[in-house]
């Protein structure tokens, strides 16, 4: 018994990614909701927003597309005056094929789809025609591996963080037969692995270009950075925040100086329109900062956030290869916030825990007290500085566009 790929309708897609971008349920969540593999909806809406500005300019794809038929009647009309000569030489290497090709070779060339008939075509060939009826048997085709398939995927729906040692227990419990090799290779063979939550959320990418890390001239006698103005330089960072079913992305941004977070946004995947979205958000509301900096992730080094950098000429920064300590004050604030919030509360979806850190937010920036800042709040330490350069005369907010 054979399996046919499930194949979904682009409205089936594009409705899965509308609830993705909607932020409201985690991946495993929807996924789980609409028994699809998780790493589906994660292309999805890559390919979604790779591609979303083709609906605003339909002309250039109309033009490629003219083109390419234009060069396919050409390559037609090259192939009308090459038949002749084909015709003739195709009875030169029919006679060739059978000396210089082996059996096997023959009989991969046979095309069951073509015009001529199988008899006909192992003739030419020199093939035995019942060569040709021997398959090897699919993996994980008979009804008994289709049965521990559908199993594994109820188990994986239900307990993402399950590895194939976890789900080889349960099955063994739920009266499967089976050995821990046999689900390991299933687990491959589906695209599924465990969901757990993984320390390191810089993951380079070595075709990007890496900058300096600019803020060494910062350093007092004692090795730590010290800045001593607002908006001279803000730090961003990714963490992740495990959910009850699945993972969601927090990224921040915050001022070096005053310790206040200026834009932070939430996303249930770790991709560049995250990082690209807070950058946005802080620079429509505040002055831009003279540096910024960040790790040697693939989000920061990508052009879609380096070109929002250099747009507004802002000196790109980055942390020296594995050294998160070069960005500590982000990771201060994620200490900070994990400690005084989310280790304490259990959030069961995505609006909760959306709520909850906008209250925090809230909170830090304009209740607590921050021992680095002489005990005074992140936002009084800002705007203090603020008031005091729009009285000098200095603009207060920059043109965004």
């Amino acid at each position: 018994m054979s399996t046919k790929r499930k194949r979904y309708s682009a409205d089936f897609k594009a409705k899965l990614v509308l609830k993705v971008l909607e932020g409201d349920k985690t991946i495993n969540e929807i996924a789980s909701e609409y028994e699809i593999i998780p790493k589906n909806l994660i292309n999805w809406k890559q390919h979604f927003l790779e591609n979303m500005s083709l609906a605003f300019d339909k002309s250039s794809v109309v033009k490629e597309y003219k083109e390419e038929i234009e060069n396919l009647n050409k390559v037609k009309d090259e192939l009308a005056k090459k038949v002749g000569n084909l015709t003739i030489e195709k009875d030169f290497l029919e006679g060739k094929l059978v000396s210089l090709a082996s059996s096997k070779e023959r009989q991969v060339l046979v095309d069951s789809k073509h015009t001529l008939s199988l008899n006909k075509q192992c003739r030419l060939l020199h093939v035995n025609k019942s060569s040709l009826y021997y398959k090897p048997t699919k993996p994980f085709s008979t009804s008994r591996d289709i049965g521990i398939l559908d199993a594994i995927n109820n188990i994986y729906s239900d307990f993402p963080s399950y590895g194939y040692r976890r789900i080889y227990k349960q099955l063994q419990k739920d009266g499967y037969n089976v050995g821990k090799k046999f689900v390991k290779k299933a687990m491959k063979y589906m695209g599924i692995e465990a969901l757990y939550p993984k320390p390191n959320t810089t993951i380079p990418n070595k075709a990007h270009y890496k900058y300096e890390y600019l803020l060494k001239e910062f350093r007092n006698y004692a090795g730590q950075i010290v800045i001593d103005s607002i908006n001279k330089v803000w730090s961003t960072d990714i963490t992740y925040i495990k959910l009850e079913k699945g993972f969601v992305y927090l990224a921040a941004i915050i001022d070096w100086h005053s310790k206040k977070i200026l834009s932070w946004q939430l996303s249930n995947t770790m991709d560049v329109s995250l990082v690209t979205g807070v950058l946005k958000d802080a620079l429509v509301l505040h002055p831009k900062p003279e540096i910024f900096n960040t790790d040697q992730g693939s989000q920061y080094t990508s052009k879609a956030h380096t070109d929002i950098l250099k747009k507004h000429n802002i000196k790109i920064s980055m942390d020296g290869k594995g050294r998160a300590t070069d960005n500590i004050c982000i990771e201060r604030f994620w200490r900070t916030i994990k400690y005084e919030e989310i280790y304490l509360n259990e959030y069961k979806n995505i609006r909760k825990l959306k709520k909850a850190i906008e209250r925090y937010m809230n909170s830090y920036n304009s209740k607590r007290l921050h021992s680095a800042i002489d005990y005074q709040t992140p936002n009084e330490v800002y705007y203090q500085a603020v008031n005091n350069l729009v009285s000098k005369g200095v603009k207060k907010l920059h043109v965004v566009s």
